[in-house]
């Protein structure tokens, strides 16, 4: 039973590197071009992250311990 087990997981995590380019299937096309576009994106294109949906960080993080300023709206429970 344990050696199942450890092949099993052991095919499980060898599956797991297996990387390929994304390519439609072979009887299968793209989705349809978004609605105003002059031309078919390609596969590539389809998977870029757009700016808006990955923004990048624009907080700058805090390198030591520091005092925080006064917060006002800190209230005490009523």
């Amino acid at each position: 039973m344990k050696t199942r087990l450890i092949l099993a997981a052991s095919l499980l995590l060898a599956a797991c590197g297996q990387k390929t380019d994304l390519e439609p299937l072979a009887n299968q096309e793209l989705p349809p071009a978004p609605y105003g576009a002059t031309e078919q994106p390609k596969a590539e294109e389809l998977l870029e992250i757009e700016t808006l949906a990955a923004p990048q960080r624009s907080v700058e993080l805090r390198r030591r311990s520091e005092e925080r300023a006064d917060d006002p709206f800190d209230l005490p429970p009523e």
